[in-house]
């Protein structure tokens, strides 16, 4: 009897240490699935961790930047971006403009990439800069810099600092960490003035002399160089035409009197006109002069007025597009002549 009761428990006991390693196993492969499982949710909760912490570290980057006001850190790779007059040059770098100068709404270039840009006035209006909360600041004029820097790190960042599209592309693409995309601007500028070139041979040859020109309201006339402005960057160096000889590198900008323009004359001849309340009496007047009349460009119907807010434009946005403007007045002219 005990002998049965004994065998009894110690089966009894058997088939009970069973069933608690079967559910070990059980348990054990259903943590280990669970595990399986939650080990890949906190493999890729860590992964998103390290991506989201890895871009933050990137947004967060900063670095030294040399400035005639000093080093100023700023950020690698800003995402909010104020200035007064460098839209352009921000923008052909692919750039975030939230803000800038009033006058960049009339750049026939770039207004169509300002939808979404405030207004921040000139000189730059400290209050909607705060509103706009930038992470970097670029100005031309220092007018408000102290007052800029408080708000963000402020890049000073003076006229003429880039002397030609090269050196202006090349800066601000370093400027907001986009090299590549600077790269590929310049690239694009190569191409349009090679084919633009291939497009007046045999319209014009390396003697062909183009002379730059503006008129304003108050009757005053001047001549301009390379780097003014008004075209001379297109003409004289993607188009590679001849500047007039009184005309220099080292002397941009000339008053005329109406009396010496012929001696600056040239084959083709550009005329801005600087009327800002388009009232026309100095076109007119000027129009009416022996000294217009007598002009070969005149006679030639190689003397084109152009408008002020397009061919005024110097970023390297608007000096790309110019390059068609320019070849298109000249084939004109060639139409015209034939």
């Amino acid at each position: 009897m005990f002998k049965s009761k004994s065998i009894l428990s110690i089966c009894t006991l058997f088939i009970v240490f069973t069933l608690v390693l079967a559910g070990c196993g059980n348990a054990g492969k259903t943590t280990d699935e669970t595990g399986s499982g939650s080990g890949q949710t906190t493999e890729n909760q860590e992964s998103t961790g390290t991506d989201t912490a890895q871009n933050e570290s990137a947004e967060s980057e900063t670095r030294e930047y040399e400035t005639d006001k000093g080093t100023v850190t700023i950020p690698a790779h800003p995402k909010r971006i104020v200035t007064d007059y460098y839209g352009g040059e921000i923008l052909s770098v692919g750039g975030n403009l939230i803000g800038v100068e009033p006058s960049a709404f009339d750049n026939p270039f770039i207004k169509n990439k300002l939808k979404d840009t405030t207004d921040v006035g000139y000189p730059v209006n400290v209050e909607k800069t705060l509103e706009l909360a930038p992470d970097l600041i670029v100005v031309m004029y220092d007018d408000n810099y102290e007052e800029l820097s408080k708000i963000a790190p402020t890049v000073h960042i003076p006229y003429g600092t880039a002397t030609d599209i090269y050196k202006t592309v090349e800066l601000f693409g370093d400027l907001i960490g986009q090299p590549e995309q600077a790269k590929a601007f310049i690239a694009d500028y190569e191409k349009k003035a090679a084919d633009g070139r291939e497009k007046l041979k045999g319209i014009v040859d390396e003697n062909t002399t183009v002379g730059l020109y503006e008129l304003t309201d108050k009757g005053d006339l001047w001549i301009f160089g390379d780097n003014a402005g008004r075209g001379g960057q297109v003409v004289y160096n993607a188009l590679k035409l001849k500047m007039p000889s009184k005309v220099s590198k080292d002397n941009q900008t000339v008053q005329l009197s109406l009396e010496v323009l012929p001696e600056y004359a040239t084959d083709y001849m550009f005329m801005t006109v600087y009327d800002p309340e388009k009232k026309g009496e100095a076109l007119k007047e000027f129009k009416q002069s022996k000294v217009w009349n007598g002009l070969d460009a005149v006679k030639n119907h190689r003397f084109f007025e152009n408008d002020f807010d397009t061919f005024y434009r110097y970023d390297p946005i608007a000096i790309t597009a110019q390059i068609d403007l320019f070849v298109d007045l000249i084939l004109k002219s060639a139409e015209q002549n034939e």
